[in-house]
């Protein structure tokens, strides 16, 4: 590990893409996000008569700039604005539709700490996101009882457990923290013997590119485990050019990308094709595409089985294998997720 570390410090740096923008850009544009439905829809340029957006059902409106201004002016179906735009449906009751579909609650084994699958223990430092993207399954999530400020008893429970050869930083949005407290949690995470990959799940350097901070890039590069960064994109408008740019700067971490598959966003073969093949120009290789989780407040962007198999199939007979995404869904207590398959 110590000499991965030194290879990447003397000669990956000198080829590594530095980003573009200030260190502290992120920051301004977060606090520059959008909290408003009116303000939300007057930069997406749509007339507040053409959606029936309401308030934010308990579930507060957050849109970062970066990510408002790649929406398409003046459509209400623009699929970067379904994804972040509070809709009136939401306070419908849905039969099977539940706070917590996966059952998360009964996975904890520490404040902030779970264990669902076999060999990783997944961490919440955060229950902080730059984006509420309304159809996310931690929504309802008490993030209030999962405080991580110090985190020692999720360690802990690391420790303990001999086959946790993957930790995995998830939240919220583990990017939300300062790099320099994320340096201290890959460091403490390091430092168990038995842990050998580091996964970090995020949607921020998809919505605000300016995290991608020369500081993050290079620890991420350098850091003394194996890295692999999952990003969550669905939709290829997502990434413009700045976006590009990030992810390129990520190089020296394994990038992979799920999607969740969203009716009106991304339920077409021709619209996942044109994600993957972005995707892979900017140096991510699609990695799950996921069956919406059944939310309390989501069932608007559910797609039925036989139609994502449909959508899967026409997907697969478009691209090469390595740019086609798993088609999965998670259920409550299993041991792995589930593949869906034809």
């Amino acid at each position: 590990m110590e000499k991965r570390s030194i290879i990447a410090a003397t000669t990956g740096a000198t080829k590594r893409r530095r980003p573009p923008w200030p260190a502290n850009a992120w920051r301004r544009e977060l606090k520059r996000a959008v909290t408003s439905v009116d303000d939300l829809l007057a930069l997406a340029g749509v007339d507040p008569s053409r959606v029936d957006a309401r308030a934010d059902y308990g579930f507060p409106l957050r849109v970062p700039r970066p990510y408002a201004r790649r929406m398409r002016r003046g459509d209400p179906h623009d699929p970067l604005l379904r994804q972040v735009l509070p809709l009136a449906r939401e306070a419908n009751a849905t039969p099977g539709y539940v706070e917590d579909p996966l059952r998360e609650a009964a996975a904890g084994i520490a404040p902030g700490a779970l264990r669902k699958y076999a060999g990783r223990v997944l961490l919440m430092p955060t229950g902080a996101c730059a984006v509420h993207c309304r159809y996310c399954f931690r929504r309802h999530f008490p993030y209030a009882e999962h405080r991580m400020e110090v985190g020692e008893p999720a360690l802990e429970a690391i420790r303990a457990d001999a086959n946790a050869r993957e930790v995995i930083l998830s939240g919220g949005d583990p990017l939300m923290l300062s790099d320099a407290r994320l340096e201290r949690w890959i460091e403490r995470i390091a430092a168990i013997d038995h842990v050998a990959r580091l996964r970090i799940h995020t949607r921020l350097p998809i919505v605000i590119p300016q995290r991608v901070t020369e500081r993050l890039a290079r620890l991420l590069a350098e850091a003394p485990l194996r890295v692999a960064v999952v990003l969550h994109c669905n939709h290829a408008n997502e990434i413009d050019e700045q976006c590009a740019a990030a992810l390129r700067a990520l190089d020296g971490a394994t990038l992979l990308n799920q999607s969740v598959l969203l009716r009106g966003v991304n339920d077409d073969a021709a619209a996942l094709a044109a994600l993957s093949e972005r995707l892979f120009e900017a140096g991510v290789l699609p990695y799950y595409l996921h069956l919406p989780d059944a939310v309390a407040g989501t069932a608007h962007f559910d797609v039925p089985e036989a139609r994502a198999v449909a959508i899967h199939r026409r997907l697969r007979e478009s691209l090469p294998g390595y740019l086609v995404p798993r088609l999965a869904r998670e259920r409550p207590g299993a041991l792995a997720k589930e593949l869906v398959s034809a």
